[in-house]
């Protein structure tokens, strides 16, 4: 693994859920491997967990985190070859990342999609110039279509629970929501559980089916019903139609899981990667009752990123 950037195998992600594990039980057993090393984060976008929790994590390794807000606090950054810069932009990412790197000895990046422009989106543009131009490992903290250490965290939750000598039955659902909002973590969660070979139902809209090429091996419904019955764990997420690329055609409140959805699923737990609009794609009934993950989540994504970061020092 020389980048983290999605799932690359079923081998890998069990060697990484179970380095999660083991750290979560022992934080610090590995706080020489980091020492004298740096990992830059760079964000181009808000976050809460994922700029803590990748602080923490290389703090329990003895690596020095150093966090950048690019997009408030850097030059405007020009990603085009070629360009002649003579408006907006102030850096080219040449520079910009050559420079990263060489201060760096991972970095780890947040670049959220467009939501216009499909096509930059799908080749996660922005993202890949970082690894393009850094010359360092680079970890994904959610590009344009992947949110890879949120769903790491969210296969450790479940291996973390998951007791019965069978596959769990896994489904990830649409919520409402009054904006568009990226494919990421609907992508990523799907494509983790896929490739940890579990029972997968994504339920959504008409409209909202996802990047087919995301889902291939999961069963797709419209029957968000049909689709909770004998559910183990149900993940809660909005996202923007993919084919009419970031529209919204539906909030339809029905969608919201309440706790008369699990009438078919008497013992499911509900994830969701937070923030949540409360009592618009998930009830306060479930985020403060039994069923409720996400605080878990929340948990284990130090212990993701710190499996990661411990992966690519080798």
């Amino acid at each position: 693994m020389k980048h983290f950037t999605k799932f690359e195998s079923l081998e890998l992600s069990q060697t990484l859920i179970e380095s999660a594990l083991a750290y979560k039980g022992s934080p610090f057993v590995d706080q020489q491997k980091g020492r004298n090393k740096r990992i830059g984060c760079i964000f181009l976008n808000p976050s809460l967990r994922t700029r803590a929790s990748t602080q923490i994590a290389a703090l329990n390794l003895g690596m020095e985190p150093i966090v950048m807000n690019m997009d408030k606090e850097g030059w405007a950054l020009e990603m085009r070859e070629g360009a002649v810069m003579n408006k907006g932009t102030v850096e080219h990412i040449k520079d910009a990342a050559a420079v990263l790197g060489s201060y760096f000895d991972i970095l780890a990046v947040r670049a959220f999609p467009s939501l216009t422009n499909k096509n930059e989106d799908i080749e996660d543009f922005v993202f890949n110039q970082f690894i393009k131009y850094s010359g360092k490992p680079v970890i994904s903290l959610e590009s344009a279509i992947r949110h890879p250490l949120q769903s790491l965290a969210d296969m450790v939750t479940i291996q973390e629970l998951w007791k019965e000598n069978r596959k769990p039955k896994v489904v990830l659902t649409w919520a409402p929501h009054i904006k568009a909002i990226p494919h990421a973590v609907a992508n990523s969660f799907a494509e983790w559980a896929i490739g940890n070979e579990y029972d997968v139902t994504i339920a959504n809209p008409i409209g909202y089916d996802l990047d087919p090429a995301f889902t291939k091996g999961a069963h797709i419904t419209h029957n968000q019903e049909e689709a909770l019955v004998d559910a183990d764990f149900v993940y809660v997420k909005n996202w923007s139609a993919f084919n009419d690329y970031g529209k919204i055609h539906s909030t339809d409140s029905a969608w919201m899981l309440t706790e008369n959805h699990f009438a078919a699923a008497p013992t499911a737990k509900v994830m969701h990667c937070l923030p949540v609009r409360r009592n618009l794609e998930l009830s306060d009934e479930i985020l403060d009752g039994n069923r409720s993950l996400v605080q878990l989540q929340a948990t284990n994504r130090i212990y993701a990123a710190q499996a990661v970061i411990s992966h690519l020092l080798g």
